[in-house]
């Protein structure tokens, strides 16, 4: 049997880092709390039946090292193992990992909660800035990732501690603003009912803007994904534009708004798979210029700087930074941090 573990004690390395989209799982393995990270091809959660069958073969395979722990990140919920991908047939269990490797300690974080451990660790090189703004040190910093869905975590500095808070603020309501959002809104699709930020501001909702922006100029919808129409935004497509920079404002919005929540002094870093694709229509001015149309405080949000993390595998550097120093971190572990039983 596994049992709770001290969030803060050392990990035991080799320590194996995992972060399981429910796409994509990638993976390296630090073989000291000095080491680089070393790392494996990405593979596809759908192409294996479950993590211990891809770790065993995605990366055991590939190496003599043995981890003898796991820090993992997962895109679902995390309060209770075994814990279940919100879009994919995985299940992470804990004990059985432990068990079939034989590890130390598994320790469970959400898949944002692993971006806000990393933003310490970008530099310049990283990093795209949109717009103005200077960072404060030690103020709170956001992560804001549209992918498969939308992803929302912060990073508070207290009592020279890094707090990472994780949340669902991609599932708050999304309203128009302007009259043209007005003409647009009766043309989207809704989502559970709703149109929330993960309604619009991710793959799927580029879609939706994009059909809702078709079925407003009567124009019937030549593209099927959010890839094929940023593709054709920057070849040209003019009714493919309009949509991508529609995206692109309403996520200067929504984030603008978290920021207020936060007064996130500390930076606000747009992540998640599809902003570095279109990194030259965020910068283009309209994403910045909804970020800071924050009456009457626009004044503050011209401060708060913005910027597109441009680190292929960003959730893996923050999940090193745990695993090399545990003690840098004030983080809850409670039922999500295991070791095998002395017993």
């Amino acid at each position: 049997m596994a049992r709770p573990h001290a969030d803060n004690d050392p990990l035991a390395f080799p320590v194996l880092i995992a972060d399981i989209g429910g796409t994509n799982a990638r993976f390296a393995i630090i073989s000291d709390a000095y080491g680089e990270l070393k790392h494996f091809p990405t593979v596809s959660t759908s192409d294996y039946a479950s993590p211990t069958v891809a770790i065993e073969q995605g990366v055991l395979a590939r190496t003599s090292m043995l981890p003898k722990s796991i820090v993992m990140a997962i895109a679902g919920p995390v309060d209770l193992a075994p814990l279940k991908l919100t879009n994919a047939d995985w299940t992470i269990d804990p004990e059985e990992l432990l068990h079939t490797f034989g590890l130390s300690d598994v320790v469970v974080v959400n898949d944002f909660e692993a971006l806000a451990l990393a933003l310490p660790s970008l530099d310049e090189s990283n990093l795209v800035q949109l717009g103005g703004g200077t960072t404060r040190a030690h103020a709170p910093r956001l992560v804001i990732g549209p992918g498969t869905g939308l992803g929302v975590a912060a990073l508070i500095s207290a009592a020279g501690q890094l707090t990472p808070i994780p949340g669902e603020g991609g599932h708050m309501s999304l309203g128009p603003e302007t009259d043209d959002d007005f003409a647009l809104w009766p043309h989207l699709e809704h989502f559970h009912g709703r149109i929330t930020g993960e309604t619009l501001l991710s793959g799927p909702g580029l879609v939706r803007i994009y059909r809702g922006v078709c079925a407003l100029e009567g124009v019937t919808p030549a593209h099927d994904t959010g890839e094929e129409i940023s593709d054709h935004a920057t070849a040209g497509d003019q009714t493919a534009k309009t949509a991508l920079r529609l995206f692109c404002t309403y996520l200067g919005r929504y984030a603008g708004d978290l920021a207020l929540v936060f007064l996130a002094h500390g930076g606000v870093f747009v992540a998640g798979g599809i902003a570095p694709k279109v990194r030259g229509f965020l910068a283009d001015g309209h994403f910045r210029r909804a970020f800071e149309a924050k009456a009457p405080h626009e004044a503050i949000m011209r401060t708060i700087p913005t910027a597109v993390v441009a680190h292929d595998r960003p959730a893996l550097e923050g999940l090193a930074a745990f695993a090399r120093t545990p003690s840098r971190f004030s983080i809850s572990l409670h039922g999500r941090r295991f070791r095998q039983s002395e017993t």
